[in-house]
């Protein structure tokens, strides 16, 4: 994995994670300020994005920063928001986890 992928993963991953907290806020308070910051987050996550393609490709970009956002959203949703997810839900995120790993393993394909 590239050192300069992982740079731009962990900056798109904290910029969407930090964009949906705040639409979860929104949610909460129905402040229109905050809409409007998660709003700026998820443009501003959406540029990072471009720059993560570039490093890394388009599928493993898109499908990393995806999984990893599944993943780490969830640890928000149920420490700070106190939200639960069934079993079945939880299997799934799982599923989700080893899906990463899968990628992340090195192989033929070109990024």
């Amino acid at each position: 994995m590239n050192p300069s992928f992982l740079l731009w993963l962990a900056v798109a991953l904290g910029t969407f994670l930090a964009a949906a907290t705040a639409s979860r806020a929104y949610i909460g308070s129905n402040s229109i300020p905050m809409l409007l910051f998660s709003l700026g987050l998820y443009c501003a996550g959406n540029l990072v994005m471009l720059k993560l393609m570039r490093e890394g490709g388009l599928a493993m970009a898109v499908s990393i920063s995806a999984i990893a956002q599944l993943l780490l959203i969830n640890v928000i949703a149920m420490v700070v928001f106190g939200e639960r997810l069934s079993t079945t839900q939880l299997i799934g995120v799982a599923v989700g986890a080893v899906a990463m790993a899968l990628m992340l393993f090195p192989g033929p394909g070109k990024a």
